[in-house]
């Protein structure tokens, strides 16, 4: 991974921590994960020279560029390989390499098809990953990451990841995969949505019922992904299709993005109208 040229520190920086970890951490969902990013970016300070992290859920990444970027020795940018990634890796630097004038740092990312024929053994995307994992990968090498069908999948994972892998084999439940590095360019993540406002009536505030009609799909289908782990309600897993929902509640979906809840309002017929915002 290319180095930003070392600049020379105007004064000497102390050899401990460099940024106020407790104030930074207080109140965090994840304060191990986050003290961690908080390490790497002492590392930028301390060395001059850009990090980047491995790939961050959006939750992490949501919450460490908010902390972060109080400071103001620091640059924060983030890259997951297409614009509407959700899992991204962090680039830490000081601010003064770019007001230097240097070109940041670019982070070496490829595409990777796992090919193979799941017509008898339909694997989700928590089963690719797992597969992943199981021949070599960490959680933080592993980017968005779609099922194409019954053909496999396709993510974005590291370049030095996708050298080792390219023309190998690996095994996601019971099928045995192809692994082939491709040009990000080659990639087919699913549409995203543009960003809109909704509007609907609803008889009740139930996860299922609010995020069926706000993401568009059938609500028994939208109950079974609640029920699979694959919806979250502020960046927490929920599996309770019952769950209520309240005016600023968030609600993530795998590859379909997020809906936002904007308004409530009690109908004289005892039914909800709500204003959404889907992106």
């Amino acid at each position: 991974m290319p180095k930003a040229e070392r600049l020379p520190p105007a004064e000497p920086l102390p050899a401990g921590a460099l940024l106020p970890r407790d104030a930074l951490v207080q109140g965090s969902r994840d304060p191990d994960a986050l003290t961690a990013l908080i390490r790497l970016a002492e590392q930028a300070l301390r060395t001059w020279e850009p990090v980047w992290s491995g790939f961050l859920p959006a939750a992490l990444l949501e919450e460490a560029s908010g902390r972060l970027a109080e400071l103001s020795e620091l640059e924060l940018a983030a890259d997951g390989g297409y614009p509407q990634a959700e899992r991204r890796c962090l680039r830490m630097q000081r601010v003064d390499l770019a007001n230097d004038g240097q070109a940041p740092m670019e982070l070496p990312l490829r595409g990777l098809q796992v090919s193979g024929n799941f017509l008898f053994d339909p694997a989700t995307p928590a089963d690719f990953r797992l597969g992943l994992q199981a021949a070599g990968a960490s959680e933080a090498d592993l980017g968005d990451l779609w099922v194409r069908g019954d053909r496999g999948a396709q993510l974005v994972i590291t370049e030095e990841l996708a050298v080792r892998w390219h023309g190998q084999q690996a095994q996601v439940r019971t099928v045995p995969v192809e692994l082939e590095a491709i040009p990000l360019h080659d990639l087919q993540p699913p549409a995203r949505a543009v960003p809109r406002q909704l509007h609907t009536v609803e008889a009740s505030l139930r996860l299922d019922a609010v995020a069926s009609a706000g993401f568009g799909v059938s609500r028994n289908r939208m109950a079974d992904w609640i029920r699979q782990g694959l919806v979250r309600v502020n960046w927490q897993v929920t599996c309770s299709p019952s769950r209520d929902l309240v005016v600023g509640d968030r609600v993530q979906l795998d590859n379909r993005g997020e809906l936002t809840v904007l308004e409530v309002e009690a109908t004289k017929r005892s039914r909800w109208r709500l204003t959404l915002s889907r992106h």
